[in-house]
């Protein structure tokens, strides 16, 4: 118990730097293992001798059903995790638990609706989303296998992130590297040795986030962890649904809307180039997430020392938090984006031995890149506000870059530059979307500061959740 309770302390009293790295250390190494389960199976698929090249782009068509999946998870789990770190520092430890198990019934929900969804209609909707006859095979092999462990997925992804928004980082990265690990090591069992092929890939995975699943359920029903998840929680409230979803909608649209925009991207390299210019976005796509995941295991195990002392009342810790946040996301960003930009055959050459595939894709890199070395600042803004449950606007700056900038851009551009109007959509649309954001930002973080200096601790006031 002791602690449990210096775990939870330390997040309004320890020194911001040391805190900071303790808890974002451990965050990113979790987001980078967690990222291997889908990257380490397109690089084995990628290197299959005869059909590599074909399997990779079939298995990168249902690269969006994959992302709505997890956004689903985010919706719960993003969406009450910062809400559970808040009545932490509110020392309201019953709601804290209460929301915990209302994402979880939040979860078995959505995946039982998702894996009968995806199940019935998957050949309409892979086709719909950039398949071809060749390639439709590989894809529907994958993911007709991948579904049937979507309960997995959501319980790892969702509910992790209650394991990190109490302190215990280090806990919640031994989550994923435990189903991480596990994924490295059969992929290449199922793949090769039991000769499989991407069906192999998907049962490796399947396995892989069920037993994270279990590590996480584990931890979460012990007395390790500062608040329980409970049989009596789990049925669906309304008071806590409604926050749960309007703090979980920007995260949910900011994932959903990445699988959106692989459609629609998907769909037009098919039209204007063909197949490979396809397989080319099934590499670009996993070289943006690892260049993403740093920043984002550094926002996510950061949010909650941001989320507590926001409860708590504390505004210089609020405050120092964030700055050093956007310095970290910068900078994380814009070195690997700039690899990217300037070094793109280091990155395409990880995933595939088809020279005219990674040739292609070297190609494009470089342009698709060059706005997202800025994205950083967008990343630490988007995540703040999410952490000081500013839903409105953490939903508009989700929607923002996607749904209102970039897919119209990729729809409209190649109907004058042909297929590189496509990649050329991404870097106008992150430009303009960064720019937008810290300025929102700078605009709407001032006025939180000023309202914690009148009110001294947030206390009661749960209005802006």
């Amino acid at each position: 118990m002791q602690e449990i309770e210096t775990r939870e302390n330390r997040l309004g009293s320890a020194p911001l730097g040391r805190l900071m790295v303790s808890l974002a250390l451990p965050s990113v190494a979790a987001q980078l293992i967690n990222i291997l389960y889908n990257i380490v199976d397109r690089i084995y698929i990628g290197h299959i001798a005869g059909y590599g090249d074909i399997a990779l782009t079939g298995v990168g068509v249902t690269f969006p059903i994959i992302m709505l999946i997890s956004a689903f998870s985010a919706f719960a789990g993003m969406g009450g995790a910062p809400l559970a770190s808040i009545e932490l520092g509110r020392k309201d430890y019953d709601r804290a638990e209460q929301i915990l198990g209302n994402s979880a019934g939040l979860i078995l929900f959505f995946s039982v609706v998702l894996t009968l969804f995806f199940s019935v209609f998957k050949t309409p909707i892979l086709y719909a989303f950039g398949a071809s006859d060749v390639t439709i095979p590989y894809a529907s092999g994958y993911i007709g296998i991948y579904l049937a462990g979507t309960i997995f997925v959501q319980a790892a992804l969702g509910l992790n992130t209650f394991i990190s928004g109490q302190g215990a980082a280090g806990t919640a990265m031994l989550s994923v590297i435990i189903g991480a690990v596990l994924n490295i090591c059969l992929d290449p069992v199922f793949i090769f040795v039991l000769g499989l092929g991407v069906k192999g890939a998907a049962i490796a995975t399947v396995i892989s986030q069920a037993v994270s699943a279990a590590w996480v359920l584990k931890f979460l029903t012990s007395e390790k962890s500062v608040i329980c998840l409970k049989r009596k929680n789990i049925a669906l409230k309304a008071e806590h649904i409604k926050k749960i979803g309007a703090l979980g909608v920007s995260p949910f649209i900011m994932q959903s809307t990445e699988s959106l925009v692989s459609i629609t991207l998907n769909t037009g390299l098919q039209k204007y180039g063909g197949d490979l210019y396809v397989g080319t976005m099934a590499i670009l796509s996993s070289v943006m997430q690892f260049i993403g995941i740093p920043s984002q295991g550094i926002t996510q195990g950061v949010q909650p020392i941001i989320s507590y002392n926001y409860g708590a009342g504390n505004k210089d810790r609020v405050k120092g938090t964030f700055l050093r946040l956007v310095i970290t996301t910068f900078t994380t960003m814009f070195i690997l984006g700039g690899i990217a930009v300037f070094c793109p055959k280091l990155y395409a050459g990880i995933f595939t031995s088809n020279e005219e595939l990674a040739k292609l894709t070297a190609q494009v890199m470089p342009v698709y890149f060059l706005g997202y070395m800025f994205f950083g600042i967008q990343t630490a803004c988007q995540n703040t506000f999410v952490a000081l449950g500013q839903a409105k606007v953490s939903v508009f700056i989700a929607l923002l870059r996607k749904v209102i900038l970039l897919i119209p851009l990729a729809i409209i551009l190649p109907k004058f530059m042909g297929v590189m109007g496509i990649y050329r959509a991404e870097p106008i649309a992150d430009f303009i979307s960064v720019t937008t954001a810290g300025t929102l930002f700078a605009i709407t973080f001032k006025k939180i500061l000023r309202k914690m200096d009148k009110s001294g601790k947030i206390g009661e006031d749960r209005k802006e959740m």
